[in-house]
């Protein structure tokens, strides 16, 4: 599935107070990668470093949850998320060919 795709079926899904577009689905974009967070945590703390199989399918339960709101923060600017994942990627190979993937600034 192509990422254009999936935000455009994401959208009928997509309830939430429309005075609210911009700071809902950040809030739970936000709290989502929290619980990734969370699980990551909870696999170092209690389980050695280890992802146990039922960890990864909470986690992938859970990117799946930032996913939704990463779609629905980038439809309400009105940005596509096959061209954000472009320009990501050609951000990083660029820093790669250059030596500074690794530092600190958007600008490197």
């Amino acid at each position: 599935m192509e990422l254009s795709d999936y935000q455009r079926l994401s959208r009928r899904t997509a309830q939430y107070p429309r005075h609210a577009s911009l700071c809902y689905p950040a809030l739970g974009l936000s709290g989502e990668a929290g619980e990734v967070a969370e699980h990551v945590k909870k696999a170092i703390r209690d389980d050695g470093g280890q992802v146990s199989p039922e960890r990864r399918e909470a986690l992938s339960r859970e990117l799946g949850d930032v996913l939704w709101y990463l779609a629905q923060l980038a439809s309400e600017l009105e940005l596509d998320l096959d061209a954000i994942a472009q320009e990501n990627l050609d951000k990083l190979l660029s820093r790669q060919r250059r030596g500074v993937l690794s530092g600190s600034g958007d600008d490197r």
